[in-house]
């Protein structure tokens, strides 16, 4: 059973039906076209001069995400994702462009808006600090005007499936850093969002949390059809929960498509681990493949990831002893730095 049906609270009818009108004209859920956000800011120029300088946090990013998807968003520090987050939520105005969200501009109707989205920001709560775990979320019931049954249904479920139980009469300001991104998650999915964006959702969490949590959003994607936008550093939440990755960079959209593409476009490789019956000088002659380490027996053979494995270990097994082999994907940290270098090269 996902985490609940949504049902329309009473006196909302004319909103449902907007609502309803929206889903039918969407060509996209979510949808940026050119979208741009500039800051203005003054640095110190001198001990009493201050210039004005122009900061594109955004610089003209475009793409459309289907609706039931669920898509990384991924860059460095200051590269402008949670300045894209932020503007689709209605909290900042784009400079220029084209956003909407399920048919709605955030900045308009940022109201109308809220009922249909959620939004976890890892270093921010959205829970009231000084105030048991389970109030809080009585207090979000009441915000959205969530029907009891569905409330229930939904508080239940995210309860059981994110380990809550014993932590719903601790304060929030006595949870820790792991807990409450366990209960922020919690509380954003409450009202029965239609799209989810996630800020760095399993910051703190150990890795039984984080798995927990992972579990959880395939669930709610896959069951409710909730879309989801996911930004965050751990980058293997990326690789189990999302088919399609979108690289931001200096505030431009420098690629966007599957993991795949992604290795290929970050020259992503492909190790064989080797292991030798004794220790021998290091492999060579292998076609499309060079050894870039060697512990004693073992040796560590790199080639690209988009080539089969197979003609490496052919190989390598016709001129070699071998007592064990294995093949180990690229590290994606590693394809991502790449793409940043290459991004930013002349």
């Amino acid at each position: 059973m996902g985490v609940g049906t949504r049902d329309t609270a009473p006196g909302a009818g004319r909103e449902a039906e907007r609502d309803a009108a929206d889903r039918r004209a969407e060509p996209g859920f979510i949808e940026l076209d050119g979208v741009e956000k500039v800051f203005h800011v003054r640095r110190r120029a001198g001990r009493l001069r201050r210039v004005r300088e122009e900061v594109r946090a955004v610089d003209g990013i475009s793409f459309s995400v289907p609706r039931g998807a669920m898509v990384g968003y991924i860059g460095p520090n200051g590269a402008g994702k949670s300045t894209t987050v932020k503007m689709l939520t209605g909290i900042l105005v784009p400079s220029g462009g084209r956003l909407r969200v399920a048919g709605i501009d955030p900045a308009r109707e940022r109201t109308r808006l809220a009922r249909r989205v959620g939004v976890v920001f890892g270093q921010r709560t959205t829970l009231w600090w000084d105030l048991p775990l389970k109030d809080s979320y009585e207090l979000v019931r009441r915000m959205y005007r969530v029907p009891e049954a569905v409330y229930r249904r939904n508080l239940e479920r995210c309860v059981e499936l994110l380990g809550l139980g014993p932590l719903l009469p601790v304060p929030v300001r006595q949870l820790s850093l792991g807990q409450r991104m366990r209960g922020d998650i919690a509380a954003a999915l409450l009202h029965d969002p239609e799209v989810l964006y996630l800020d760095e959702p399993t910051i703190g969490l150990d890795v039984i949390s984080k798995a927990k949590v992972r579990g959880f959003l395939r669930e709610v994607n896959a069951e409710r059809g909730t879309t989801v936008l996911l930004t965050t550093h751990d980058l293997t939440d990326i690789e189990q929960l999302c088919r399609r990755v979108m690289v931001i960079d200096h505030g431009r959209l420098v690629y966007d498509g599957g993991l795949d593409g992604l290795h290929a476009a970050g020259r992503g490789e492909r190790t064989l681990v080797v292991d030798l019956e004794r220790e021998l000088p290091p492999i060579e002659g292998v076609p499309g493949a060079r050894t870039v380490k060697v512990e004693g027996p073992r040796q560590w053979l790199a080639f690209p990831a988009a080539q089969s494995a197979a003609p490496v270990v052919s190989a390598v097994a016709e001129r070699y002893p071998l007592v064990d082999l294995s093949v180990r994907e690229p590290d994606i940290e590693d394809v991502i730095s790449r793409m940043y270098a290459d991004s930013r090269a002349p």
